[in-house]
C-alpha cells in the first residue's frame, strides 16, 4: 500500500490548505450529527422526566430546541461546503497529478511512449487517474473524520456518561467495525482488480471494433468479435457482482454490530440508572451517540470496497521507467571534423529488446547547409538511427558528436534548441493553425507563421479554409495526410535547428510538391544540417549527399 500512500502526499500537498478545509468540514459533519442525535435524545428524555415529575411547566425547552435547530442547520452546511471543498480540492490535485504524471513519462523510452500513443493506452490512463480521486474523497477524509469523531465521542461520553458506556461503544466500533472493513479490504482486492481489468479490456475492445468495423463486416469477423466482447463483459459483471456481494454483506454486519453496541449502551446505561448512578437524559446520551457513529462506517465500505482498484492505478501512475544503460565510450578520444553539425563514429544499433545488430561500425558527418539523405530497405534501421541521432534512444555501440561535443554531455533543454525530429508520426492538436505553429514560437507573428506555411507549400491551402485562425478537429482532424505532415514540418522549421531529422517528410505527397517542400525547407533554413531518412526520389534528387543503409550480417 505504499503506493496509495505515495498517491496521497502528492495529492495532498498540491492543494494542502483547500483539503484541510474539507478534512475540518468532514470532521465537523460527524461530530455534530453525534451531537445532534444525543441532544435530542437528551431533550426527549429530559421532557418526558420533567412531565412525568410534574415540573414540565418550569423545564427550559427553548435552549436545547434551539441547540438542535443550530446542530441540525450547521451540520447541513458543513456537510454542504465539505463536499464543495473537498470535491474542488481534489479535482484542483488530479489536475496537478496529471502534470506530474506527464512529466513522469518524459523519461520513458520512445519506443515506451510510442506504444502508449493508442487509445487502449491513452484510455487506461486517463482511467488510472480518474480512479485516484477516491484516495482522498473515499478512503484518507473518511478514516480519518471517523477516528477523530469516535476519539471526540469517547471523550464527551466519559465526561457526560460513564466510563463503562464509553468504552463499550468505542470498543464496538473500533473492533467490530475496523475487523469488518479489514475484511472488506482484503476479500475485495482481488474482484476489484478483475472488474478494473476487465472494464478496461472490454473499453479497448469497444473502441477497435468501432474503428475497425468495415475490416470486420469485410472479414467476417464480426459475430467473434462481438462474442469477445460480450465473454468480456460477462467477465466484468462478474466481478463487480462479487463486490457488490460482498458490499452487501459488509453493509449487513455492520448493522448487526450497530444495533450491538447500541443494545450494549443501552443495557448498560438500564443498569446504572437503575442503581441510581446516572440520570436517565444522560443515559439517553449515550444511546443516541452510538446509533449516530454509524455515520461514520457508510463511506467507509466503499473506499474499502475499492482498494485494489486504487491500489493498482497507483502503481501504474507511479511506474518508473526501465531506461537502457548508455554504453561507455572505449578507446582514445578522436579529434571532431571541424565545421562539422554532427558527426557519427563507429555506430552500432540494434532495436530495443533485439539482440541482433542493424547497423555495425556506422561512421558520417553533416555540415552546415548540408542536406543528407540516408536511404535503405524497410527494417533497415533508419527511423532507430534518427531515434539515437536526437537522443531519444542509446546507441549499442561508438558514438555520436553534436557541434563537437558527445550527445550524452547534452542537457535535455539545451539539446533540444540545436536538433529537433519530425518523426513519421507526428502530433497536431485540437485548435487553431496558428496554435500549433505556436507551440514551436511562443512568439510567433501572422506574418511568420504565413512564411512558414507557404516555405512548405500550405499557405493557398490554409486560406482556402479560412485562414491560420481556422479550427482542426481532435488530432489535426481536417487536413489531409499530407497537409498534417506538412503542417508539422512547418511547426519544426519555426524552431530554426542547427540539426534537423526528418523522416519520410514527403511521404503522401506527389512529387512536384515533394519537390516544392524540400526546397521551401531549405530556402527557409539555410544554414540547417538536415538529415532525411529517404526513400523517395524527390528526396533522394535534392540531397548533396546519399547515405547507403545496409543490413548489418553477423560474420560466421
Amino acid at each position: 500500500m505504499r503506493q496509495l500512500w505515495q498517491i496521497l502526499r502528492l495529492l495532498w500537498t498540491a492543494e494542502p490548505r483547500a483539503m484541510w478545509r474539507g478534512a475540518v468540514l468532514a470532521v465537523t459533519v460527524l461530530v455534530m450529527g453525534a451531537a445532534l442525535l444525543g441532544l435530542s435524545g437528551w431533550f426527549i428524555t429530559a421532557t418526558g422526566m420533567a412531565g412525568l415529575a410534574g415540573i414540565g411547566i418550569a423545564f427550559d425547552v427553548f435552549r436545547p430546541s434551539a441547540g438542535v435547530r443550530m446542530l441540525a442547520l450547521g451540520r447541513a452546511a458543513a456537510r454542504y461546503g465539505e463536499r464543495l471543498l473537498t470535491h474542488d480540492a481534489t479535482l484542483r490535485a488530479l489536475a496537478r497529478l496529471r502534470v506530474t504524471l506527464l512529466a513522469r513519462l518524459e523519461r520513458f523510452p520512445m519506443p515506451e511512449l510510442r506504444r502508449m500513443r493508442g487509445a487502449a493506452a491513452l484510455t487506461r490512463i486517463t482511467a488510472d487517474v480518474d480512479a485516484l480521486d477516491g484516495v482522498v474523497l473515499r478512503l484518507a477524509l473518511p478514516v480519518a473524520a471517523a477516528l477523530i469523531t469516535h476519539a471526540a465521542a469517547f471523550v464527551a461520553l466519559w465526561a457526560l456518561t460513564s466510563h463503562a458506556i464509553a468504552a463499550s461503544i468505542a470498543l464496538g466500533y473500533l473492533i467490530g467495525g475496523g475487523v469488518v472493513l479489514w475484511r472488506v479490504g482484503r476479500a475485495t482486492l482481488e474482484p476489484s482488480s478483475r472488474a478494473e481489468a476487465a472494464m478496461q479490456t472490454l473499453r479497448q475492445g469497444a473502441i477497435g471494433l468501432f474503428r475497425g468495423r468495415r475490416e470486420a463486416i469485410l472479414q467476417g469477423t464480426l459475430p467473434r468479435w462481438r462474442a469477445s466482447l460480450d465473454a468480456t463483459e460477462a467477465e466484468a459483471r462478474a466481478a463487480m457482482d462479487r463486490l457488490d456481494a460482498i458490499d452487501t454483506g459488509a453493509g449487513m454486519v455492520l448493522s448487526v454490530i450497530v444495533a450491538l453496541v447500541a443494545a450494549v449502551a443501552f443495557a448498560l446505561a438500564g443498569v446504572l440508572v437503575a442503581g441510581d448512578n446516572l440520570d436517565p437524559a444522560l443515559a439517553a446520551v449515550g444511546v443516541f451517540v452510538a446509533l449516530a457513529l454509524a455515520e461514520t462506517l457508510v463511506p467507509l465500505r466503499r473506499g474499502m470496497a475499492e482498494i485494489g482498484r486504487m491500489r493498482d492505478a497507483a502503481a501504474r501512475v507511479l511506474a518508473e521507467p526501465q531506461v537502457a544503460a548508455r554504453p561507455e565510450r572505449k578507446g582514445p578520444a578522436q579529434a571532431a571534423v571541424p565545421g562539422a553539425v554532427l558527426e557519427v563514429r563507429h555506430l552500432s544499433l540494434a532495436r530495443p529488446g533485439w539482440s541482433r545488430l542493424l547497423l555495425h561500425d556506422l561512421g558520417f558527418a553533416a555540415i552546415p547547409g548540408e542536406t543528407l539523405a540516408i536511404r535503405g530497405a524497410s527494417g533497415a534501421g533508419k527511423s532507430t538511427l534518427l531515434d539515437v541521432l536526437v537522443g531519444l534512444e542509446p546507441a549499442t555501440a561508438g558514438e555520436v558528436l553534436l557541434l563537437g561535443k558527445p550527445l550524452s554531455e547534452w542537457e535535455p533543454a539545451a539539446l533540444r534548441d540545436v536538433v529537433t525530429l519530425v518523426p513519421q508520426r507526428s502530433a497536431l492538436l485540437s485548435g487553431s493553425i496558428f496554435d500549433n505553429l505556436a507551440l514551436a514560437d511562443p512568439g510567433l507573428t501572422p506574418e511568420a507563421a504565413r512564411a512558414v506555411l507557404r516555405a512548405v507549400a500550405l499557405e493557398d491551402a490554409v486560406e482556402a479554409r479560412g485562414g491560420i485562425r481556422s479550427q482542426l478537429g481532435e488530432g489535426g482532424a481536417g487536413l489531409s495526410g499530407g497537409q498534417a505532415r506538412r503542417l508539422v514540418l512547418a511547426r519544426a522549421l519555426l524552431r530554426r535547428p542547427k540539426l534537423l531529422l526528418l523522416d519520410e517528410p514527403t511521404e503522401g505527397l506527389d512529387g512536384p510538391t515533394a519537390r516544392q517542400v524540400l526546397a521551401g525547407a531549405r530556402e527557409f533554413l539555410p544554414d540547417t544540417a538536415i538529415v532525411t531518412a529517404s526513400h523517395r526520389a524527390a528526396e533522394l534528387e535534392s540531397a548533396d549527399r546519399v547515405l547507403e543503409l545496409e543490413r548489418y550480417i553477423p560474420e560466421v
